[in-house]
């Protein structure tokens, strides 16, 4: 696969999908975690995208601790030969969040889908990261496996990482898809196979942000993931103007 990135180290083609014929690899294994987080209960706060309290510091919706499933995309690596996934993981760990699951999935569009729309529901998952499959060759099918799972597309992830990556790789990080979006009011960030790509897509951008938007996301769903209402007394719909509907 490529990913264009090889943004880095080893020439591991950032993004091209990292590529050292596999593409994609990598997953991560960190498998921190154990899950109690009730899939952000909506407790997270309310706010939308910025949130206006000052916009930088923490808000009141910022989660704290962040479950993570860890989510590897590749046909020819196992979880044992996973350096992508082992720096999400421990990146995470590091940040005081938890590891609530680490997965391999080949490069096939049904098997990446299935994976994290399961990942995305579960109630001990905050956020899902997959590294791998986001380049351009034939089996490069992450961007598109994803795409249909996302209520919300977040395409500032994407922007925002090719635009740090081009400061490594210059005009190769044309090849990098690496997007992210909002499923099942969960967050899912997809990052190319390669060890640097993914350092500096969860260093520089999904660290920082993922309390704000697992919070954000998690706003105005109950305990099952299900959307709740203005009616259900929650502040669910407290920004919602008079005649709007839930998005």
């Amino acid at each position: 696969m490529s990913d264009a990135h090889d943004h880095h180290d080893e020439g591991e083609d950032h993004e091209g999908e990292d590529h050292e014929g596999d593409h994609d690899h990598h997953d991560g294994d960190h498998d921190h975690h154990d899950g109690d987080h009730d899939h952000h209960d909506g407790d997270h706060g309310h706010g939308e995208g910025h949130d206006h309290e000052g916009d930088h510091g923490h808000h009141h919706h910022d989660a704290d601790s962040i479950a993570v499933a860890v989510v590897t995309v590749s046909s020819s690596r196992s979880l044992d030969e996973d350096p992508s996934g082992d720096y999400v993981a421990a990146a995470f760990e590091e940040a005081g969040h938890e590891v609530a699951v680490r997965e391999l999935v080949p490069d096939e569009y049904d098997s990446v889908q299935g994976t994290v729309d399961r990942l995305a529901r579960r109630k001990d998952t905050d956020v899902v990261v997959t590294t791998g499959g986001t380049g351009v060759t034939p089996d490069d099918v992450t961007p598109e496996a994803v795409a249909g799972l996302f209520a919300k597309k977040l395409p500032g992830f994407g922007e925002l990482f090719r635009r740090l990556s081009q400061e490594e790789i210059g005009t190769r990080t044309i090849g990098s898809r690496a997007t992210a979006g909002i499923a099942s009011a969960t967050p899912v960030f997809c990052l190319p196979g390669s060890e640097n790509a993914v350092r500096l897509g969860v260093d520089e951008i999904i660290l920082p942000e993922v309390g704000h938007l697992v919070g954000l996301a998690g706003r105005g769903v109950d305990e099952t993931g299900a959307e709740v209402t203005p009616e259900d007394g929650d502040e669910a719909g407290e920004d919602t103007a008079p005649g709007e509907g839930q998005e």
